[in-house]
């Protein structure tokens, strides 16, 4: 889940036996880190955490649990925990002198306590089993979302398309989760979660698009070194900014950890931020948002039955109104000024048959509306429709904006998913006493959204564009597997902009057999509506017991 407008359209790891991280006091640093080697966090409670809030420990707490599908039993484990990763391996310098020529401590190194949930199928891990790293987006979201939507053992029930009613909220045993197919690890990203950081300049360390990628990337080896899962299938799944994450994580593993993934799941896919819905007005002369959040324009205007001629099937409908995109709709907006009146009518009129949107309205605009506008006129001066899914609505806050100034779908189910976990974790998963569950933190002002893509030489200037990241991972593993799924109602990462990005990967065609392409009659969190629920996780699973063999599949 992710809630960015305008600013967000959206290192080597420390050693496994490092259980106690190096502490702000160069004496403590010392001591503590030997310490810390011999230590067995496993068993440190909530309590003695809080009491030593100062340093950042490795924590976690098992528990067996079993869900029903299908008149089936599946038992499993569960572990829920902290784990600290740091941006350099801690042992690989020296340790530090206790003070300085002044009589200070040195400043301490960054690194976060990372929180994760991790459910194990049978009574005990099977090294061979498929695993799945799991992540929401934002950036500055916990993982809360897709573990409580979408494939964690539980799940808990919402409303369709309106606002849930407050707790009590019911959870129920997932027929959907993954369990069936894979191990899953949901990771919450640095300071969310029950995670922390800590250290010299740890915002800088760990808030941006790289810094990011790498402490995933860390967290994952360190994972696969403590579980001695190694040699398993590897996928990771990542939702919204985490599909970002994941094109730039894919890249790290294979070239700087030396570690193949059997595949890639994206949910709602945004990979170069110039093609977000949200604020293309700030980026004159680039038009491809527009053209891109079409589509869903018109599967929203659908949905509410605004269209002046309403089409009896949505998809059909969607492939006319994508190629009018791509054609007669983006020919007009690369004609700028030397557009003729008669065709920029045309145009507008053709917009308004698509989108439902006043014929007027569309020419006032230069033919040029953003998602926000759209979110807020679609229905009228006192409704809203939803972003992340505009299947919802909800009353507008101010009649006279210009744009919508809340998500009635984020609205609409937030407390729901947080609620749910909170009391989850603490009462089913034994972790989190005396701890605060951040479901997500406001990065946006910390947040270095430039970027260092394979081969440039430094970070560069400009919007954020993973494209080459996802496609030099697939080059240099040309048997990595990528599948994308997204749903037709999402305006914060709209479908035909995920479409057209995996379309323009600078991969050789051969490598465009290794994607695969799903879309939903839901919006950005396709799990939120139940029947896409089962169909995402009937494709999910497909997809993992197609790619697992890896070598064991080939014959010699």
């Amino acid at each position: 889940m992710t809630k960015f407008r305008a600013g967000f359209v959206l290192c080597s790891l420390f050693s496994a036996t490092t259980a106690i991280s190096v502490c702000a006091a160069a004496e403590h640093a010392v001591a503590e880190h030997a310490a810390g080697e011999a230590a067995d966090t496993k068993s440190l409670s909530s309590e003695e955490l809080s009491e030593s809030s100062r340093l950042l420990h490795d924590a976690h707490q098992t528990t067996q649990g079993s869900i029903t599908v299908e008149g089936r039993a599946i038992s499993y484990q569960a572990e829920a925990g902290v784990l600290v990763v740091h941006v350099k391996d801690p042992m690989d310098d020296d340790p530090p002198a206790p003070h300085d020529e002044h009589g200070n401590p040195p400043p301490p190194p960054a690194e976060a306590s990372m929180s994760y949930v991790a459910y194990f199928r049978g009574d005990k891990e099977d090294p061979h089993r498929p695993i799945t790293f799991l992540y929401n987006g934002g950036p500055g979201s916990s993982t809360v979302w897709l573990h409580m939507g979408a494939f964690g053992p539980k799940r808990v029930r919402t409303a369709d398309d309106t606002h849930s009613a407050a707790a009590p909220y019911r959870v129920i045993d997932n027929e959907y989760s993954l369990i069936d197919v894979s191990d899953l690890v949901f990771i919450d990203a640095p300071g969310t979660g029950f995670g922390h950081l800590r250290g010299n300049e740890k915002e800088k360390a760990f808030y941006g698009v790289d810094q990011d990628a790498h402490a995933f990337a860390n967290f994952i080896v360190e994972f696969l070194s403590r579980h001695k899962r190694w040699n398993s299938p590897k996928y990771l799944f990542g939702e919204s900014y985490g599909t970002t994450r994941s094109a730039a994580l894919s890249s790290i593993l294979e070239s700087e950890k030396d570690l193949d993934l059997n595949g890639v799941i994206l949910l709602s896919q945004v990979l170069n931020f110039d093609d977000g819905a949200d604020a293309p007005q700030f980026n004159p002369g680039v038009d491809l948002p527009y053209m891109l959040a079409l589509p869903t324009f018109a599967a929203t205007a659908w949905y509410h039955h605004k269209l002046p001629n309403q089409p009896p099937a949505l998809e059909p409908f969607l492939r006319e109104v994508e190629n009018f995109a791509l054609n007669d709709y983006s020919q007009a907006l690369a004609a700028g000024t030397t557009l003729s009146a008669e065709r920029k009518s045309q145009i507008a009129a053709k917009l308004h048959e698509y989108t439902g949107l006043p014929a007027d309205y569309i020419e006032r605009a230069n033919l040029r509306v953003n998602g926000g506008e759209f979110e807020k006129t679609l229905l009228g001066s006192e409704t809203t429709t939803g972003r992340l899914d505009t299947r919802f609505s909800g009353p507008t806050l101010d009649p006279m904006s210009k744009e919508a100034e809340y998500d009635p779908q984020s609205a609409a189910i937030s407390s729901a998913y947080v609620s749910a976990f909170n009391d989850y974790v603490r009462n089913t998963l034994k972790f989190g006493d005396r701890m605060a569950y951040k479901p997500e933190i406001d990065v946006e002002k910390s947040w270095d959204f430039t970027h260092q893509p394979p081969g440039a030489p430094s970070k560069l200037p400009g919007t954020t564009n993973v494209m080459l990241d996802l496609a030099a991972a697939m080059k240099q593993n040309p048997k990595l597997k990528l599948q994308l799924n997204g749903g037709y109602y999402d305006l914060a990462t709209p479908y035909f902009a995920a479409m057209f990005e995996l379309r323009q990967l600078p991969i050789e065609k051969s490598l465009q057999d290794n994607i695969e392409m799903h879309f939903y009659t839901s919006g950005h969190m396709v799990y939120a509506h139940e029947p896409d629920l089962k169909a995402l996780h009937a494709n999910v699973a497909a997809f993992i017991e197609k790619t697992k063999s890896g070598m064991a599949g080939q014959t010699s």
